[in-house]
């Protein structure tokens, strides 16, 4: 009988957390059972995040 790989190999699923940027740390974003999102951040934070680290294409040709 051919067993599956994940027995086979060995595998086991850790709760590794995903790297992110020292500014985020802490950020945690959940949906609810109503489906609504709970986040540990306001809009605003992550607004001024995003300004302050993204490069936005579609302001390319104009000057701030």
């Amino acid at each position: 009988m051919i067993r599956s790989i994940k027995s086979r190999y060995h595998f086991k699923r850790t709760e590794a957390k995903p790297k992110v940027n020292r500014e985020l740390e802490g950020f945690d974003i959940k949906i609810n059972s109503s489906g609504e999102i709970e986040s540990s951040y306001t809009v605003d934070q992550l607004n001024e995040f995003l300004n302050k680290n993204v490069f936005d294409k579609k302001l390319k040709n104009t000057n701030e």
